[in-house]
């Protein structure tokens, strides 16, 4: 058995049962980083040797693992689609054309603003509703409208006024094209807002969580995603569920039945299950690497900021294809690559994030996202191009602290995220004027491939106090057992001949005080 295969087995998740001919798989891939870095061959094959019995164990755990696993054919519900389809209106037939207005409500009044930054402007919203419809194949937007409000609490969102004009909107529109889709681009709008908008316009009204997970049902391929996704959907219909109640319609046939809310309560039931399997693998698979070793580096970010493509910089991978797409990236992959002192690490690629959603939606994702809360250095990559770059860093960062606090049980004593490196991507985009900052981030072009390598040099420092790791100069009999342990255990930098004495060699090595303990009571006794 090679190294890379062992390093490969403990990089990758443990299969679940395949949903509807999709296989899960914890993507992996071995590759150097961006520096000149040397195939150590002595290193992988004295490594074999120690770890090859412990991942045969880990292989059989995978084998036994999955398949204990329930069967997930419960994701396709026909009874629950009508009620997802009532709540959300999701469109299960994603080819289809559909042509839509958006309509980006805001305040007046800033200082009226509760849940959006003063500095994001109407048009940033306006652009970011625009980039999520087009998101969807075959989707367009057919007209794109700012609309000022006084307050976005209104049952009927919009005055009266308003109204009028964006039902003679609504009606031009449709003269010239067939206009199939309203969406409001608010976080969420309540069951009776929703309502009366549909009942106003007569056509189907989406806010921005229900596009949203429109998009997540798109890209979610493995079936880890796709219980995710499947669980993200339930708070936003039973919120819906809830408004129908307090609004007093059953008798209009718009609240849940007993027999739909036993559905949804089955579903969820399913979905709490099969999640807590994936987080009880994910925990194994930490702990597997943990015993091994690797450092692990997180990459998180607003979407479509370049995670993939920073990550793909690193590891010179030419099997990662990053798309231009807003949640391109849904399920965490890990990614092997190596430091300048030629230190293996992992890089955790994430689900981007994205403002003016309920926090509830990313929870969602805690059995992947876990991984990045539990790194021991996260990588924050920011889209310095974007207008709005400031307040997507911010956004991300409340977030981060929040899935903490959540992951650690509500324990904000151990809720402590890990040191944080703050990387602004794509400045090839934009004038030296907007790169000058006086923040300690990192300005570089993951596409142009620029800034890398004093990005690489803070990962490595980062990553050496994070985990304890010290750089040491040793000297060591040439092809002795002690050279030979220390390329096992330890990142050997670089082996030159010692000039005082040709049987020797100084080796420069990254070791833990640990692992340098056990070479001294082995070899200094």
């Amino acid at each position: 058995m090679s190294a890379l295969r062992i390093f490969s087995r403990l990089t990758r998740s443990l299969p679940l049962r395949p949903l509807a001919g999709i296989s899960l798989r914890y993507k992996y891939t071995q590759h150097q980083g961006v520096k000149g870095i040397r195939n150590r061959k002595s290193f992988f094959e004295a490594q074999m040797q120690a770890t090859g019995q412990d991942n045969e164990d880990l292989e059989q755990e995978e084998r036994t693992t999955g398949s204990d696993l329930a069967d997930m054919r419960f994701l396709d519900d026909r009874a629950y689609d009508e009620v997802a389809g009532g709540a959300m209106r999701i469109i299960r037939d994603i080819a289809s054309s559909q042509q839509v207005l958006i309509l980006q409500p805001y305040v007046k009044w800033a200082a009226k603003r509760q849940s959006t930054p003063v500095d994001v402007r109407p048009e940033d919203q306006l652009a970011e509703a625009s980039a999520l419809i087009h998101s969807l194949p075959n989707w367009q937007v057919a007209r794109a409208l700012k609309v000022p409000l006084e307050s976005l609490e209104k049952k009927t969102l919009f005055g009266s006024g308003k109204l009028v004009d964006l039902k003679e909107l609504v009606a031009e529109l449709r003269q010239e094209r067939q206009l199939t889709c309203l969406f409001v681009s608010k976080g969420t709008l309540s069951f009776a807002q929703k309502r009366f908008l549909e009942a106003e316009f007569r056509l189907p009204v989406m806010d921005r969580y229900s596009v949203v997970i429109q998009i997540l049902r798109l890209h979610a391929t493995s079936a880890e995603a796709k219980l995710q996704v499947a669980m993200a959907e339930l708070p936003y219909i039973w919120a819906q569920a809830k408004d129908a109640s307090v609004t007093q319609t059953r008798r209009q046939g718009y609240a849940l039945s007993d027999l739909q809310k036993e559905i949804l309560r089955t579903r969820e039931r399913k979905l709490r299950a099969e999640l807590d399997r994936v987080r009880r693998q994910r925990q194994l698979l930490r702990q597997k690497r943990k015993q091994q070793n690797y450092p692990i580096v997180a990459v998180v970010g607003y979407t479509n900021a370049g995670k993939t493509s920073l990550i793909k910089a690193l590891t010179v991978e030419d099997a990662l294809q990053p798309r231009n797409q807003l949640f391109a990236t849904l399920d965490v992959t890990a990614h092997a690559g190596c430091l300048p002192c030629n230190l293996q690490v992992i890089y955790m690629d994430t689900v981007g994030f994205m403002s003016d959603l309920p926090t509830g939606l990313f929870e969602c994702f805690v059995a992947t996202l876990e991984d990045a809360m539990l790194a021991d250095v996260i990588v924050l990559v920011q889209d310095l191009s974007h207008p709005c770059h400031a307040a997507q860093r911010n956004h991300v960062e409340a977030t981060l602290r929040s899935l903490a606090f959540n992951v650690a049980g509500g324990d904000s004593t151990a809720s402590q995220l890990p040191p944080i490196i703050n990387v602004y991507n794509k400045c090839d985009l934009v004038t030296a004027e907007t790169k000058s900052s006086s923040d300690p981030v990192h300005h570089i072009s993951a596409r142009a491939q620029t800034g890398l390598e004093p990005l690489l040099d803070d990962i490595e420092q980062q990553i050496l106090i994070a985990t304890g790791r010290r750089k040491l100069q040793m000297r060591v009999p040439s092809g002795g057992p002690e050279m030979a342990w220390l390329y096992k255990n330890s990142a050997v930098v670089e082996t030159i001949a010692d000039e005082e004495n040709p049987e020797r060699l100084m080796m420069h090595v990254v070791i833990s005080q640990r692992t340098l303990d056990q070479f001294k009571r082995q070899f200094c006794q």
